[in-house]
This record gives C-alpha cells, structure tokens and sequence, in this order.
C-alpha cells in the first residue's frame, strides 16, 4: 500500500498526498490527496527564480484578485486554479483542486476518464465513440461556450494571459453545458513572466508560428499573450459548436507535410469557409465518413450559429487572422453567447441530436442539424430601449419565444447583466411564456411596472395577470431607467 506523504506548504498549512502518480503531463507528475480532494503536481524539472515568483504571485496576488474579490466564488467553478505551493526532494509542486465529478465520464468507452475538451470538438471522435447523451444539446453547448469566455475575459481583465488555451486545457461537460480552464500555473504576465510554451497545434495563433524560429529576444518575435489567448478563444468556440477546425481544409501550401503543417497554419493560414477565397474548403471525398456532416461546410455552415455568433467568427477569421488587434474580445464573446441563447428554438423532431437550433430570421425557420421545418405560430420579441424619456430605439437584441420559457431581468432592464457580478434576486424569472388555447401569452411573475402599450392607451400588467402576444403588440417591461419594450413579430410557418 502506498504511504502517504505529509509536507508544509510554502505558505505554513499542511499539505498530504499518497506517494503514487496518477498522471503525468509535459511537465508535472500528479499525486492525490488522501481524500482526493485536490492533487499535487510536482515539475519533473527545476524551476528557476523566475518561473517560482511567478507561481508565487499566481497562488498569491493574481489568485486573491480573482477569488478573494466580492462574488469571488463564482470562478471557484471556472478554473482549476493552484492554491499553494509545496517542495519535496527537491523539487517544486503545486496544490490545486481535484476535478469535479462531472468532468469524468460516468459510463460508456471511457468511463472514469477526464472529459477532456478532444472527445467533444472532433466531429471524428464524437461520431465514432461517444454517445448522444455525452454530446449534450447544441444549447448546453452554447451554454460551456459562454463559461470558457467568461472565464478568459476575467483572466484578461486581470492582466493575464493563458498561453496555451486548447481543448487539452479546457475541461468540458456537455451533458450540463459546464467548462472550467485548467493548467493556470503557466499563465502569463506581459512584461514580466514570459510564457513557457508557444501553445498546443490547432490553437496557436498564426503569428506566433509565423515567426518561431527567430530568436527569443527578437522584437519581431510573437509570443502568447492576450491577443494570441483571442485566437485561441476563438478556435475552441468554433470547434466546440460545429466540430471542426477553421483553418484546416483542402488547401495544401507545401509537399512537405512539416514545412506544409508550418504553412497551413501560420502563415498562409485561410479559414475554410472564407466567403471569397474557397480554395481551403474541405474536399469533401477527402472526409472521413465519421468527420460528415460536420465536415461538410455547405452543409453546416459557420452562420447557422447566428448573427451575433457568425460576426464575431468573421471578425475573427477573416479580419483578424493575420492581424491581432482585429480579433474579438472575450467579453465580446460572451455578450454574442448570451444573445445568441436567446435566439434559440427547441427543434420539433424529438430524434434530433443537436435538440436546439438558432432562429435563422426567415418566415419558414428549419432546423439545421435535422433539417426539420418548424410548424406553428413563432413569436419573435424585438427589444428597444430609452436613451431619453418616451423615445425607444433598436437595441440590436432579440427574444425568440417557447413553450414554458423564463423571461429575465437581463431581458426587462439593459442595465442588468447575467454574469458573476448579477444580484441574486436577478437570476429570478420575472416571466414566463405559454401557448395557451391556440394563443401566446406572458404572465408576469415580479415585474412591478409593466405595461401593455395600445393606440388607445396602456394597461397595467400587474404579477400574476397576463398579456397575450399578437403581432405588433407593443409590452413596456419596466419603467425604470434601462427598461426594455418589447414589439411582438409573428412568424407563421
């Protein structure tokens, strides 16, 4: 039996864990806890002075901006982030929490093993070995997307960059739409803490290949920071929502498949559905039949995501790919999510896998996944707010309509965002739709001052009554500085 092993951390507080690895990565073996409540990876190598200040201060200062900070505990899900650091024959290790229970398959080909970002992102992989319920939703999806920008946009407003975001780094679980950024003890710090890897193949940003083989100190050198994070961000939404890679197609740029490889990527990188230049689409008799439909990218193009999805994949692989400061935010990305969720339909083929599909703004909307036409009356709410009082103007947002479905203070006030800063009373529904005896209607739940706006007049809504939705109707949600009204569209298909 394996004896355990009991340390002081750097910091003063007890440290134990069984002396038996139990995974080896690039740089670290990992050991459990007793309890296996966290883990200790220990670096193989030694580190120098720099790279131990920088775990020092990511334990430390980088860590208590993050967790220590009001609302704090909201990224404790986000991120697998070390919390002290231990010595032990010499070497130096890193304490950080164990993975939860739903990042580990619970039955089927890899049971017990971590739900490692590949298994979901490959259109290969996920048709040949994982089953529908592992796959989840297009919108639970959506919903891991919306967590890892989360996460790396609070990573960037901190001054730090990951260096090596990948599907490696990022632990996934489709089945509940939950993602939490692991590895954060390379992050890096511009200026300071310079990163120890250039990234995983499939994530590194053009530039950064483009120029490897100059010197490390060379001013024209690109290394991983923020804006290479971007790209990477970027690569993993697109892959995650479609299953495929952006960037590789049917192009080949060299005979050699390394100086190919270098090419393809860096360089003369091109994304597979640039809308002028189609010579990287994939050559579809080139596909494995596992890569298809997914890799067919007529089939399954990148605007089935939806308008604020497809721009910011525009602005990213096209404006963008060879020059960084063009590439979207993450805090725009996660803006683009949140919008994009509520462009969402349930598709009415119960056999559907994707389950979900995103409102395509056409009088006869289909399911792209299936290819099921939607049958029915579909209201679409159009949000305006009030920069000044009694004048309304388009706020670029809409509310598609469901049976059954919530309707949030976010929607009700602009002023109001669903992120980790909300107040808890916020993350209440206010309202909820129904088809109701052939008809649409809200019900309002909390909204004190809502109003049904006629060419005669207004008439309160008050809690617990409800208003029907017909085309044109106008609905004042809230009076408040920052409220919406919302215009009904009727789509009939």
């Amino acid at each position: 039996m394996s004896k355990t092993i009991k340390l002081t951390a750097l910091d003063g507080s007890p440290v134990e864990f069984v002396d038996e690895v139990i995974g080896s990565g690039a740089m670290k073996d990992v050991y459990f806890s007793p309890d296996k409540s966290y883990v200790v990876g220990f670096f193989r190598q030694p580190q120098d002075a720099n790279s131990k200040d920088r775990l020092e201060n990511i334990v430390g200062t980088y860590r208590d901006r993050i967790f220590k900070q009001v609302g704090g505990d909201y990224w404790e899900n986000l991120f697998c982030w070390p919390t002290k650091l231990v010595e032990w024959n010499g070497k130096l290790g890193v304490v950080c929490p164990a993975y939860q229970k739903h990042f580990f398959f619970s039955d089927g080909n890899f049971k017990g093993k971590e739900k490692e970002g590949k298994w979901f992102a490959s259109a290969k992989l996920r048709n040949k070995f994982l089953t529908p319920k592992q796959k989840g939703t297009f919108l639970s999806n959506i919903h891991l997307c919306l967590q890892i920008a989360r996460a790396v946009r609070r990573l960037h407003a901190a001054g730090l960059a990951h260096s090596d975001l990948s599907y490696k780094n990022v632990l996934v679980d489709p089945e509940t739409g939950r993602a939490s950024i692991i590895d954060c003890d390379g992050l890096v710090v511009p200026g300071k803490y310079p990163p120890d890897v250039v990234g995983t193949p499939d994530f590194i940003a053009p530039e950064v290949l483009q120029t490897r083989s100059l010197k490390i100190d060379d001013k024209n050198r690109k290394l991983p920071s923020i804006l290479t994070d971007r790209h990477a961000l970027a690569v993993l939404i697109y892959m995650y929502l479609l299953n495929r890679h952006p960037l590789r197609g049917g192009k080949v740029n060299d005979l050699d498949p390394t100086k190919d490889e270098e090419l393809s990527m860096g360089e003369k990188a091109l994304f597979v559905e640039h809308p002028t230049d189609r010579s990287n689409r994939p050559k579809i008799d080139n596909l494995n039949p596992s890569e298809l439909p997914q890799g067919d990218v007529d089939k399954r193009p990148y605007t089935l995501c939806g308008p604020y999805l497809a721009e910011l994949f525009r602005r990213a692989f096209i404006d963008g790919l060879h020059d960084p400061s063009k590439r979207p935010t993450a805090d725009e990305w996660e803006l683009a999510l949140v919008k994009t969720t509520d462009l969402i339909q349930p598709c009415q083929n119960p056999a559907c896998e994707a389950k979900w599909f995103v409102f395509d703004n056409t009088t006869k909307p289909k399911c792209p996944f299936c290819g099921t036409e939607y049958h029915g009356q579909l209201p679409v709410l159009n949000l305006y707010y009030s920069p000044t009082k009694g004048r309304f103007l388009p706020d670029n947002y809409r509310l598609m309509v469901y049976d059954k479905q919530s309707l949030y203070m976010w929607h009700a006030n602009r002023l109001v965002t669903p992120n980790e800063r909300i107040d808890p009373e916020d993350k209440k529904p206010v309202g909820d739709f129904h088809f109701h005896k052939g008809k649409w209607i809200l019900i309002n739940r909390r909204l004190p001052d809502m109003w049904e706006i006629t060419s005669s007049g207004k008439r309160q809504v008050k809690p617990g009554d409800f208003v029907e939705l017909t085309d044109g109707k106008q609905i004042l949600l809230s009076s408040a500085e920052g409220g919406r009204l919302i215009v009904v569209q009727l789509v009939n298909s």
